[in-house]
């Protein structure tokens, strides 16, 4: 007799709803509608991480968290961002130390400082410990921002988690400004969900750059990751990239110069979790051209599109890696406000396998705005991809990153956005698109308002975002995909300071907050032969 236990797959069905993280799809069965077959459920839980912040003394962090109002949703849950607490060095641990959640993590740990055991011994051991820090910023309600601050060089990683109503679409923004030093401007980054693998064309280990690599633990045990570094000739030899270890619930900043001895200005970070999964972004700092945060390119692909780069942009460095052994032919274009077109003397790439190819564009966009279209020859490898942009000239110029990302299937959101300081690009590079785009409330009061956009074919557009009715504060743009056409979008924040053009831009992917469920047959025990 053979019986194939179907629970197993209920089990599935529920996990995929928990976590966000996964889509589930069975073979088509003769004769079946798979559209009718599938359930599109919210799903139940998100984690985010966020880098530490800054090593300055004069940096001043914003973070800004939303969830949209997703249907079916339901109004209870929770969101909240916690610092990530110290390792402490008494590993033993008590019962007492901790709180666990359904899924086994770790939601209220003291960190325990042993520095003075005597005063433990002495009936001082409370104040030997610190308590788990209290929320850093905790969400209102979906469909309304809220902001926390923290400054100087003390500001933690983060660790959020959202649940119920809040998990579907959650994002939260860092935001940080630094008035002076190296890496002195505007660095942004949206907080990352964790991860087992990440690529980041664009970094550097030249003497003018200090770039790091931030790698954030949520989980109750230790990751181990590997870090690799290829360059212009393939793999930079490491001296200590391998095997690291990242504790449980903390965050390790990875100086790459510490890595390799070579001095190069574009290489390809691949960060390769072993055991457990983390969070990652790298921070670039420059002592001429100020600082931001290189987000992770999207899944290597034959096709990419970096969106959103200003219009005003001054330098445009275009940074290609192909993994594995195959070369990779790229045709490369720029989608313009109409249409798309072909850099003069740029009109290809040839990126040799396992080595990171770059190539200056020049101010590109030529006052307009525009994104890049990276498509294939005839059996292209995949790659992934990245630009670095400069604004301004002298000695006031920025730079931030712009990576290769993936496009808005059905909805995205980006936060912390300003009356007067926000740019949102959208584009459709293969296909007319509709997109609606909502601005919600501000952080301190107003209504939310919303427009639709007709984004044509081959073209980028930077859009008159819809204006919030009173508002107060700073608000968050959820923009959603009214048709079946591939979007990708892009945010640019600026802050001019002293003359220089201080800006960072963020991507859209999909917020995955949905997830298709297969509808399960009544009978969910067992079947039976």
């Amino acid at each position: 007799m053979n019986r194939t236990t179907l629970s197993l797959i209920a089990g599935t069905v529920a996990l995929a709803a928990v976590t966000g993280f996964a889509t589930l799809n069975e073979p088509d069965a003769p004769g079946t509608d798979t559209a009718e077959a599938a359930a599109v459920l919210p799903v139940e839980r998100t984690g985010l991480l966020c880098p530490a912040p800054s090593a300055s003394d004069l940096a001043e962090t914003t973070y800004t968290s939303f969830t949209p109002v997703t249907k079916g949703a339901g109004n209870g849950g929770s969101a909240q961002l916690q610092a990530a607490p110290r390792e402490s060095t008494d590993t033993a641990g008590t019962e007492d130390d901790e709180k666990t959640t359904e899924d086994g993590r770790t939601t209220d740990k003291p960190d325990t400082d042993t520095t003075d055991t005597d005063k433990a011994a002495d009936g001082q051991k409370a104040d030997d410990k610190k308590t788990a820090a209290k929320p850093v910023l905790t969400p209102k309600a979906p469909g309304t921002p809220v902001t926390g601050e923290t400054s100087g060089a003390d500001g933690p990683a983060l660790v959020g988690t959202a649940e119920g109503g809040f998990a579907p679409g959650w994002t939260v923004q860092q935001t940080t400004q630094v008035t002076a030093g190296n890496g002195r401007g505007l660095l942004g980054v949206t907080c990352t969900a964790p991860d087992t693998e990440f690529w980041f064309p664009g970094v550097s280990t030249a003497a003018d750059r200090t770039d790091y690599v931030h790698l954030t633990n949520p989980d109750d045990s230790a990751a181990v990751a590997d870090i690799e570094l290829y360059g212009k000739d393939g793999a930079v030899a490491t001296t200590v990239g391998e095997g690291l270890t990242i504790p449980a619930h903390s965050s390790e900043p990875i100086l790459l110069s510490t890595l390799t001895g070579e001095k190069q200005d574009d290489l390809t970070v691949h960060v390769n979790v072993r055991s457990g999964r983390v969070g990652a972004a790298v921070q670039a700092l420059d002592d001429k051209l100020g600082g931001d945060w290189l987000a992770a390119s999207t899944d290597p692909a034959g096709t990419l599109v970096v969106p959103g780069i200003p219009k005003d942009a001054t330098a445009v460095r275009l940074v290609v890696f192909a993994p594995g052994d195959a070369d990779a032919d790229l045709k490369v274009q720029l989608a313009s406000p109409t249409g798309l077109i072909t850099p003069a003397g740029q009109e290809t790439l040839h990126v040799k396998g396992g080595m990171t190819s770059a190539v200056d564009l020049g101010d590109v966009t030529r006052g307009e705005a525009g994104s890049l279209v990276l498509t294939p020859a005839d059996g292209s490898a995949p790659v992934v991809a990245g630009v670095r942009v400069v604004r301004g000239k002298g000695d006031k110029q920025e730079s931030a990153f712009i990576p290769a990302t993936g496009p808005v299937a059905a909805r995205a959101s980006v936060v912390g956005n300003g009356a007067k300081d926000t740019t949102l690009s959208l584009t459709a590079p293969t296909a007319t698109a509709k997109v609606k785009v909502t601005a919600s409330a501000g952080t301190g009061g107003g209504t939310a308002a919303s427009k639709t956009y007709t984004i044509k074919q081959g073209t980028t557009q930077d859009v008159q975002l819809p204006v919030p009715a009173g508002l107060k504060g700073v608000y968050a743009l959820t923009v959603e995909n009214l048709t079946a056409t591939p979007v990708y979008a892009s945010r640019t924040l600026t802050a001019t300071d002293g003359g220089i053009p201080g800006f960072t831009v963020q991507t859209l992917p999909d917020d995955r907050g949905t997830v298709a469920v297969p509808e399960a047959d009544e009978d969910l025990t067992v079947l039976q032969k």
